[in-house]
């Protein structure tokens, strides 16, 4: 079910993500990521489309899978949309996307993920896995029961995609809140591969900012209780808290649908790069070198 279990060390493997200005501007940042890894391109509103294709290329020729954010409500037209994701393909060379809805002013014709799947653009282009984003927690503005509409709507569009489709969630950090989620989507009958949302090392000042956009403000007081309010502001935020529980859910719920972490490097890409070698869910050990369980 799972497009990868955890690694020989036990640990899940990760992904993380970067501003296409990170990627294009700070390449030796890339020295840290193991040729292979998924890396996000983020889409806020503030880079250019040649920006964000040169950032896609960039990690291309690093030996990275550069997974493009494609944010619905930026693109003015259907048009705007083909021909950023022709680009994509054509210039930068992505083979993957995380499809989402994203924020805009003034939101073009295409409002939703879903909106992007509909288009069969994907497909036609030859975009080989596609993301879409979870919610353990809810999501700000966003009733529950639309949350759940649409991600069995992409369940439904996955049925008649070439692509693979995952999940990628909202950061978080209660694991129980996780797993209660996971449970859910099996009610569902969902049974997509699922990437958690992670923070990384961080100051609880800079994820006290963050948790607030992202109205996880509530998990974020769950961490706070478990290590003291005092202590985990001057301690900062240790991930393993969240991340540990769930590799233990690998292993006592084998047919769980986590595959693996995202990670947001709300701390820079170097502190979460060192948490992620350290902890064993990083190494610049060779694709080929993998096991079949790691590779699975």
């Amino acid at each position: 079910m799972t497009e990868q279990r955890l690694l020989a060390t036990g640990r899940f493997a990760a992904s993380t993500e970067m501003s296409p200005k990170q990627v294009v501007e700070k390449t030796e940042l890339l020295a840290n990521i193991p040729a292979g890894t998924q890396v996000y391109v983020t889409d806020l509103g503030n880079a250019s489309e040649d920006t964000i294709v040169d950032a896609v290329r960039t990690l291309t020729d690093n030996k990275l899978i550069a997974v493009p954010h494609m944010a619905a409500r930026r693109y003015p037209s259907r048009d705007a949309f083909e021909r950023r994701i022709t680009r994509l393909v054509n210039e930068g060379g992505a083979t993957e996307v995380l499809a989402i809805a994203g924020e805009a002013e003034t939101a073009g014709p295409l409002t939703s993920s879903v909106a992007l799947l509909e288009t069969g653009l994907f497909d036609k282009l030859g975009i080989r896995k596609i993301a879409v984003a979870g919610h353990p927690e809810g999501a700000p503005d966003i009733a529950p029961d639309v949350i759940h509409s649409f991600l069995m709507r992409k369940h439904e569009l996955a049925a008649e995609s070439d692509a693979e489709f995952r999940i990628v969630t909202q950061f978080g950090f209660d694991p129980h809140r996780v797993s209660l989620w996971l449970d859910e989507l099996r009610e569902w009958g969902n049974v997509f591969p699922v990437h958690i949302g992670v923070a990384g090392p961080a100051k609880m000042t800079t994820l006290l900012k963050y948790a607030a956009f992202a109205g996880v403000e509530n998990s974020l007081k769950f961490l706070k209780k478990r290590g003291g309010a005092v202590v985990s502001m001057l301690a900062g935020y240790d991930p393993d808290t969240m991340v540990e529980p769930l590799e233990a859910r690998v292993t006592s719920q084998p047919d769980t649908q986590l595959a693996q972490i995202h990670v947001y490097p709300f701390g820079g890409i170097q502190k979460t790069a060192d948490w992620l070698h350290g902890r064993g869910s990083w190494s610049f050990q060779s694709s080929s070198s993998m096991t079949a369980n790691e590779s699975a």
